[in-house]
């Protein structure tokens, strides 16, 4: 889309102006006016007045003697001279002479050059800009010369504007919001029924999830104006700048009805009021003007207000309650079909190979973004070019995976003979415990290659499908699987290594929320001990209970990551001659697929697996 967004400087920038003139006239003009006052004399001059008793003050300086006739009326200046006697003359002569004379001049040519003419240069300046400025804005009175006009950005659609087509794996998304578009093309559908459409729509969910293109393909499928402005940019130094700019913002929609107004991250005007004034309420101020300009327009006029935030619970309740922000719209991670339909949008953007399984690789990116995943088939493309091709295939496809979730891999890192094989019993200590489990994720790929994220090595698990809910065992199951990596060294070489740092953190964090959030605990029942902050940047958690109620939880923790460790224990106990049979297998090729793993592990044990 084309961007047009008139250019234009503060007030500062003019009164900056204005004050650098002040500082040079009185740096360079004042001196040089008052030493034209100054009449230089030869020595001679100097002692005939002494002689004549027409002298007044007199600075005697190393180079130079400063001095004025008997009346003050005139400064002469003259060369310093060898004169053992000047003291005594300049006494005899009723002369003032000191070091620290200060150069006179005229009280009214100070006052003049000191007060009134920088006054007068400074409102005069200050006029001719107001004036300038005024010209330029086409006589309207802009607050602060222009500083609380809107910033927005406004798109004109083209025909390379994004459109629904564009976007994937939101489908309930583009639902809701293809009734938008459909409004804007037909309002007298809606006005006949007597509906209403919601003055504003906000998008909440994880970042790279789409939400400013979900909003500007709803300006491209509708091919409205669309204005962009983000939250931060509101928010000024000056207090009622952000609320002239809310109010400059409405007002140009209004103009170009109808349009749509789209927010970005508006939780940075929006937060919830608390009440305490921190001797700057700009913010405050701000969204008060917000809430009072989608209180004056109708919802029939053609004005579409779009937000989006990645912290819904953070918004003030006057600003998400029915007839400001009527619509929510979760935008949230993709599931395995709309991982998938993404991957497709973005290939059409590279030339893949008949052998590229996309079905495979949203498996395998459980989790992403659909951000992520654009940089995945990004890093494929650049892979294939680094390997002298343009053709991208399956392998390249997969790998990027890898550098996504664990970087590239580091290519001058040897380990030593010992570490490796510590690396190699690690690895396959947590897939042969996934694997001997009904009810974990089969292994996809053993590797023990070191990555730039600082992995030594990894072990890929991934789910034949997306699920939305587990049970007790299969937290559990989990918990074994972290363990496992630990469990090996132990059992193997009868000592731990630093290598678990991001296993332990992994089952500790489980084990507490089975016990504080999802009520698997039988002493605690389902009572919550844990609340979630953040809910789409990280999950932040923090504990609502007492500290003798914590230190219950604690200990419920330990006991349930405990047992874990120990039935992952047993389970490679058991299995002791795959152990070694696979982490040898490992340790030679470094890096194993599933198959590979299930053929030697199916050699025996194929019921189990």
């Amino acid at each position: 889309m084309k961007e047009v967004k008139s250019p234009k400087k503060p007030l500062i920038y003019y009164y900056g102006i204005v004050l650098l003139v002040l500082i040079l006239f009185n740096m360079i003009v004042s001196p040089l006016l008052m030493k034209r006052q100054v009449t230089e004399v030869d020595y001679g001059t100097f002692m005939s007045m002494i002689e004549e008793k027409n002298i007044g003050r007199v600075q005697v300086e190393d180079s130079q003697i400063i001095f004025t006739d008997k009346d003050n009326t005139v400064i002469y200046k003259t060369g310093a001279m060898d004169d053992p006697g000047l003291t005594e003359r300049l006494y005899n002569s009723g002369a003032t002479f000191t070091r620290d004379i200060e150069e006179t001049m005229s009280p009214v040519l100070s006052i003049l050059l000191t007060v009134i003419l920088p006054m007068l240069i400074f409102f005069g300046l200050g006029q001719y800009m107001s004036k300038k400025l005024m010209e330029q804005a086409g006589g309207k009175n802009s607050m602060a010369f222009g500083m609380g006009k809107s910033n927005a950005k406004i798109y004109v659609q083209s025909t390379e504007g994004i459109h629904f087509s564009d976007v994937a794996g939101e489908d309930e998304a583009k639902e809701n919001l293809a009734e938008i578009v459909d409004y804007l093309h037909n309002p007298g559908r809606y006005t006949e029924a007597g509906a209403a459409m919601p003055k504003g729509v906000l998008l909440a969910g994880p970042p790279g999830t789409g939400k400013t293109m979900l909003a500007k393909a709803v300006a491209g499928e509708a091919n409205v104006p669309f204005f962009s402005i983000s939250g931060s940019e509101f928010v000024e130094m000056f207090v009622g700048m952000g609320a002239s700019k809310v109010r400059d913002l409405f007002k140009q929609a209004k103009e170009k009805a109808p349009c749509i107004v789209f927010i970005d991250e508006i939780d940075a005007i929006g937060k919830k009021r608390d009440g305490q004034l921190d001797g700057n309420d700009e913010r405050e101020q701000t969204l008060n003007q917000l809430l009072t300009e989608m209180d004056g327009f109708e919802g029939n006029n053609g004005v579409i207000i779009l937000a989006a935030t990645n912290r819904p619970e953070s918004l003030d309740p006057a600003l998400t309650r029915p007839g400001r922000f009527d619509r929510r719209i979760p935008v949230e991670l993709p599931d395995l079909k709309g991982r998938e339909a993404i991957l497709k949008v973005h290939a059409r953007k590279i030339k893949a190979a008949d052998d590229v399984d996309l079905h495979t690789i949203a498996r395998m990116a459980s989790g992403a973004s659909g951000a992520e995943l654009a940089n995945i088939i990004n890093e494929a493309a650049l892979r294939a070019v680094r390997n002298g091709r343009v053709i991208v295939n399956q392998a390249d496809l997969e790998e990027s995976i890898e550098v996504v979730i664990a970087g590239y891999q580091k290519k001058n890192a040897l380990l030593s003979d010992k570490e490796k094989r510590v690396v190699a019993y690690h690895e396959i200590g947590h897939a042969l415990v996934a694997a001997m489990q009904t009810n974990s994720a089969p292994v996809q790929k053993i590797t023990i290659i070191p990555r730039t994220s600082g992995a030594l090595g990894y072990t890929m698990q991934v789910e034949q499908g997306d699920k939305y809910l587990l049970t007790k065992e299969e937290i559990e199951n989990k918990i074994a699987t972290y363990t496992g990596g630990r469990a090996a060294e132990e059992i193997v070489f009868d000592e731990i290594t630093t290598g678990a740092s991001n296993d332990i953190e992994q089952a500790t964090k489980l084990a507490r929320a089975m016990i504080t959030r999802y009520g698997m605990s039988e002493e605690f029942d389902m009572v919550a001990m844990e609340t979630v902050n953040n809910q789409y940047l990280g999950g932040d958690s923090s504990l609502t209970c007492s500290a003798e109620t914590q230190k219950e939880i604690d200990k419920k923790v330990v006991e349930l990551v405990k047992s874990q460790h120990e039935k992952a224990r047993k389970i490679l106990s058991d299995n002791r001659e795959k152990l070694d049979e696979l982490a040898m297998f490992l340790y030679e090729k470094e890096t194993i697929t599933g198959e590979e793993f299930m053929e030697i592990l199916n050699g025996k044990d194929g019921d189990k697996a």
